[in-house]
């Protein structure tokens, strides 16, 4: 059949084959394995590895991702036929490109870059939001405590402004009840000066407290 396989490198091979008329209207089959001495003589299309189809306006393929230093067998049929020894051809892979190397190498650093990125965004947006989550329960709790002391403020504040009450009724009643004890007519006398028409009707003092009531004359004075 005439195949070649041409430009060999590390992972990439170029398999060349003439036109058949057989296959006008339908496809090639190009199929390719490694350690082809490993295969069975009846070169079964099962026993390859992959098996790739090309229309047949073309008459080469350029078989990818191969191994470096490896041996392979290609073989080219029409319609997906079990190939005969003339359709083979068996090629040995060279050592890997120094530049493609270099740029797996560099592919390989960008994966894992990009890979750290994410992980380190992920984790810098993770710790925000837990900064910020505790930021607002503690504000949250800071305004709670506020008002809670207000409120104490205010209660205390309160109780004691009753309690200051309380006490100033209290003496007020006990000095009323000792002015009454020691002064019986101090109240008349209080009640006159505070209501001057109590003294339209006189009021009779008694002994102990006479010179200090103010006569009806006295009284008509303060009127």
């Amino acid at each position: 059949m005439g195949i070649t396989v041409q430009n060999i490198t590390g992972t990439t091979a170029m398999v060349i084959w003439p036109k058949m008329a057989s296959c006008a209207d339908s496809f090639y089959s190009v199929m390719y394995h490694p350690n082809w001495n490993s295969m069975l003589s009846s070169y079964s299309r099962k026993s390859f590895q992959k098996e790739e189809r090309v229309p047949t306006s073309r008459s080469s393929f350029i078989v990818e991702n191969l191994t470096p230093l490896t041996t392979y067998i290609v073989c080219v049929t029409c319609q997906s036929a079990n190939p005969s020894s003339d359709q083979c051809r068996v090629f040995n892979t060279l050592e890997q490109d120094p530049a493609s190397a270099s740029n797996t190498k560099k592919e390989l650093a960008l994966g894992i870059w990009l890979t750290s990125s994410v992980l380190l965004l992920i984790i810098a947006a993770i710790l925000l939001y837990g900064c910020l989550h505790l930021l607002c329960r503690r504000r949250r709790e800071r305004l709670q405590g506020r008002n809670g002391t207000s409120e104490q403020d205010h209660g205390k504040a309160w109780t004691k402004s009753t309690v200051h009450n309380s006490e100033e009724l209290g003496r007020q009643s006990q000095l009323m009840q000792d002015i009454e004890e020691k002064h019986p007519g101090g109240i008349q006398l209080a009640t006159i000066i505070e209501n001057p028409s109590a003294c339209k009707d006189p009021v009779m003092p008694t002994s102990k407290s006479w010179e200090r009531v103010p006569t009806i004359g006295q009284c008509s004075a303060v009127n």
